[in-house]
């Protein structure tokens, strides 16, 4: 809330309409729509607020106050993604709403790290609709269309513990989540046959087997046993219909031999993002950058505008390799580049006749 603050003020004085949209049970989190302009069409700048922890005792620099040393500038944030709001501070200095021939937004969600619980809101609320929108997400100023999505469940197994002496005493959730296990292997193979795409540097969908745990003493029978597993989806691969495929297949590998099953999901999943190719803003900023639009693995809030009906590009300063690392940093050759950029696209998209 501390950050939507600062960024509220700010925006205000450069003349942007604010409106606070708090999240329905935390009170201490918020996103920000700010706007300039009116009328159908425009372009939304968007980021995420929150930032991922960081790991005390490794980095070189004081994570909360920004450094700069060596052409880079440190501070938790700085790629992953707090710098994009203050380059599209200096970008739109100067702007008059009487100028703007479509709006400009410029959004700041929150908990893009954990829950998407900021981005949910905004699809949840219907707005802000606009026609093009730019996540300034840390892509070395190369613009994305395409990333996969991801789940992540708990499966869980209750058997019934018993005395290891003897296996009629119980029924083993651990030997249980063997079979489990087994079939999401062969799971994983069929849906990496099933789908491909090229464009991704890994082009197929991946399963992880992240976590597991299970009984609680070498001579009981396991009672209990739970895993957790991590899926990132190819787009045209729907998480509810991937959910439904993995429950019928347990289910059925361990049959009716007492064993329960339960799946939940972590958390409610990020579907993959496909902005088309032809879209204009993609052009746009693939002729501007003298990139062509890529694909990657990592997750944005892109599907959820996408969802808002905005033709949607992940394009910003940093590179993903210093997100969520001790000591990350922007260089400072990216600065300028972002804000030449941003007033292009602002230029195109707000101020010239569309």
């Amino acid at each position: 809330m501390a950050v939507i603050e600062l960024l509220s003020g700010w925006f205000e004085d450069l003349g942007f309409n604010i409106e606070i949209m708090p999240l329905a049970g935390q009170p201490n989190k918020a996103n920000m729509i700010a706007t300039l302009g009116d009328g159908p069409g425009g372009l939304v700048l968007s980021g995420h607020t929150d930032t991922v922890p960081y790991d005390e005792g490794c980095w070189q620099h004081d994570p909360f106050k920004l450094t700069e040393d060596l052409n880079h500038l440190y501070g938790l944030g700085t790629a992953d993604m707090k710098s994009f709001f203050a380059l599209i501070i200096d970008a739109v200095r100067g702007l008059d709403k009487k100028d703007m021939n479509a709006p400009l937004i410029v959004l700041a969600t929150a908990d893009e790290e954990s829950s998407m619980a900021g981005a949910r809101a905004l699809v949840a609320a219907g707005y802000p609709r606009a026609r093009h929108a730019i996540i300034g997400e840390p892509t070395g100023l190369k613009p994305i269309r395409m990333h996969k999505g991801i789940m992540m469940e708990a499966i869980r197994i209750q058997g019934k513990s018993g005395h290891s002496s003897d296996p009629a005493y119980g029924h083993s959730a651990l030997e249980g989540m063997h079979r489990v296990m087994g079939e999401i292997l062969r799971w994983r193979a069929e849906l990496q046959e099933r789908y491909h795409n090229p464009l991704f540097a890994v082009p197929v969908p991946t399963l992880n087997l992240g976590h597991i745990h299970g009984g609680d003493n070498p001579n009981r029978i396991c009672g209990h046993c739970e895993l957790h597993i991590d899926l990132r989806p190819l787009p045209g691969m729907v998480l509810d219909d991937l959910r439904a495929e993995l429950q019928q297949r347990l289910q059925q590998t361990l049959g009716d031999d007492g064993l329960q099953l339960q799946i939940d999901a972590l958390f409610p999943g990020t579907p993959a993002m496909d902005t088309a190719a032809d879209t204009e803003i993609v052009r746009a900023i693939e002729q501007y950058s003298g990139y062509t639009a890529d694909a990657v693995a990592f997750g944005t809030e892109a599907p959820y505008l996408n969802q808002l009906g905005m033709d949607t590009v992940v394009i910003g300063p940093g590179h993903i390799a210093q997100a969520h690392q001790p000591d990350e940093f922007i260089a400072l050759n990216q600065l300028q580049p972002t804000i030449d950029l941003l007033k292009n696209m602002i230029q195109r998209f707000c101020l010239s006749q569309q």
